[in-house]
Order: C-alpha cells, then sequence, then structure tokens
C-alpha cells in the first residue's frame, strides 16, 4: 500500500470535478491518520512528508495525491495544507 502522487492539468482536474470536492485545511503539526477508505486530495497550498512503513513522501501544492485504503501514516505539515478531496 503507497501512496501515489501524480500531476494533473487543470483541464483534467477541472473534468474530474476536484475544485468541488470540499477542503481541508492542516495546520503546522503532526499527527497519526489510518485510511479507512480509499481518499484523493488535491493539494492546493502548503507542504507537508508523510511517514509510511515504505518511504517518507513529500506532497505539496500542485499534488494530486490517492491514499489506499488501509494505509497507516505520520503527517507532519511543513506549512499550513489547503486541501480538495473525495473518499471512495
Amino acid at each position: 500500500m503507497k501512496i501515489s502522487v501524480d500531476n494533473y492539468s487543470e483541464e483534467e482536474l477541472q473534468e474530474e470535478g476536484v475544485f468541488e470536492w470540499p477542503v481541508r485545511k492542516l495546520d503546522e503539526e503532526k499527527l497519526d491518520w489510518y485510511y479507512e477508505e480509499t481518499e484523493l486530495c488535491y493539494i492546493v497550498e502548503g507542504e507537508a512528508v508523510i511517514a509510511t512503513e515504505f518511504e517518507p513522501v513529500t506532497v505539496r501544492a500542485g499534488d494530486f495525491v490517492t491514499f489506499p485504503k488501509g494505509l497507516e501514516c505520520v503527517w507532519d505539515v511543513e506549512s499550513e495544507l489547503i486541501m480538495h478531496y473525495s473518499c471512495e
């Protein structure tokens, strides 16, 4: 179970309806997280390092991130994150 990070064009994001998804904000903090379902996120602003059992993944503005169901991780938010998200 690994985190997948992609970059999509503005057009592709519009087609997926990403900008209609709810918004989540995370302040600079460290938090444990468990994904009970697959979650898709588009990072609008900020940066975080997400530690998993594999290797740490850095996400930042412009990244489209897929978190698989069952993933356990630790978020280390380095600068306030603003993201659109959707659960499948």
